[in-house]
C-alpha cells in the first residue's frame, strides 16, 4: 500500500466505508507490531495507556506498520495530550484519547492534535514528512484531514455529556471502553463489558454519532463480539488484544499437539 492510501485512512472511517478491524498491541515490539501488520487488519492501534510502549517505541512502530502498508493509531495515556502531537509528528494516522468526560475536555484533545485554525499543535513533523511524502506546505494544509481525533467515551459523565464532545469541530469520532463503562454505569459492582447495558449504550452512542456526521469506533474481547459491535453499526472495532490472541494461539497448537499424541 501507498503512503496515499495509508493516508487515506482518515476519508474511509469517516465516510463510513464498511465496518474496519483492527489489532491492539499493548506489548512495546515494533516487530511484533509489523507482524500483526501484515495479517487483514484494518490499522494498528499501540496502546500508551494501558500497554508498555514509550514514545521511541511507539515511533519506531508506526514506522514498521506504515512499512507494512497498514496505518496506525495510538491511545495516549489519560490527559498526555502532549504526546499526541508526537506521535502524529512520528506519523500515526489518528489518536485515540481516553476519559474525555466533556466538550472542554475534548477541546484541550483537539488543540494538542489540529493545527490552526481548530488547534494549537506545535509544528515538527519531521518523520511524517519522510512517511507522507507531502512538503512542509502540503502537510500543513492537510494534516487536519489526514489525522483523526478519536475520543473514549468511558464514563457515565461522558455519556452523558456525548453530543457535547461530539459537536466540538476537531473531534473526528468516538471510541467506546466497554470494560470502563461497565464499571462506571454498575457504580464499581462488575466488569461486564458485553452486558446488555452496554450494548444500549453502544447501540445509543452510534446513533448521536451518525446524527453529528461522526464515526464510532470500540473495543470487543474477541472476534465474535467485534462481529456483533461492527452489526451495531460501528465504523471500526478491535477483535482483541494481542496478549489475549498469543495466548489463545498457544493453547490451540499444546491442545492440538497432545490431542494428536494421544491418539
Amino acid at each position: 500500500m501507498s503512503a496515499a492510501e495509508i493516508d487515506g485512512f482518515a476519508d474511509r472511517i469517516r465516510e463510513h466505508r464498511g465496518g474496519m478491524i483492527s489489532a491492539w498491541i499493548g506489548i512495546p515490539d515494533a516487530t511484533l507490531a509489523n507482524h500483526l501488520a501484515q495479517e487483514s487488519f484494518d490499522t494498528i492501534v499501540l496502546d500508551m495507556q494501558h500497554g508498555m510502549w514509550d514514545m521511541p517505541s511507539a515511533a519506531n512502530a508506526v514506522a514498521q506498520v506504515r512499512l507494512a502498508g497498514k496505518p496506525a493509531l495510538a491511545r495516549i495515556p489519560v490527559g498526555d495530550f502532549a504526546s499526541a502531537s508526537r506521535l502524529l509528528d512520528a506519523g500515526a494516522s489518528g489518536i485515540i484519547a481516553p476519559m474525555i468526560n466533556s466538550a472542554e475536555d475534548a477541546q484541550a484533545f483537539v488543540k494538542a492534535t489540529k493545527y490552526p485554525p481548530l488547534g494549537e499543535r506545535s509544528w515538527g513533523p519531521s518523520l511524517a514528512l519522510n512517511h507522507t511524502g507531502l512538503s512542509a506546505d502540503d502537510y500543513l494544509k492537510n494534516a487536519n484531514a489526514l489525522t483523526v481525533a478519536i475520543a473514549m467515551i468511558e464514563t457515565r459523565a461522558a455519556l452523558e455529556a456525548i453530543d457535547g464532545i461530539l459537536g466540538v469541530t476537531g473531534i473526528d469520532g468516538i471510541f467506546i471502553g466497554p470494560s470502563d463503562l461497565s464499571i462506571a454505569l454498575s457504580n464499581g459492582d462488575q466488569v461486564a463489558p458485553n452486558a446488555a447495558e452496554i450494548d444500549s449504550a453502544m447501540q445509543h452512542a452510534v446513533s448521536r454519532c451518525r446524527a453529528h456526521g461522526k464515526f464510532a469506533c470500540a473495543f470487543a474481547g474477541d472476534g465474535e463480539r467485534a462481529g456483533e459491535l461492527l452489526k451495531f453499526g460501528f465504523d471500526l472495532v478491535i477483535a482483541g488484544a494481542e496478549t489475549a490472541q498469543l495466548r489463545s494461539g498457544a493453547r490451540r497448537a499444546i491442545n492440538a499437539a497432545r490431542r494428536i499424541a494421544s491418539a
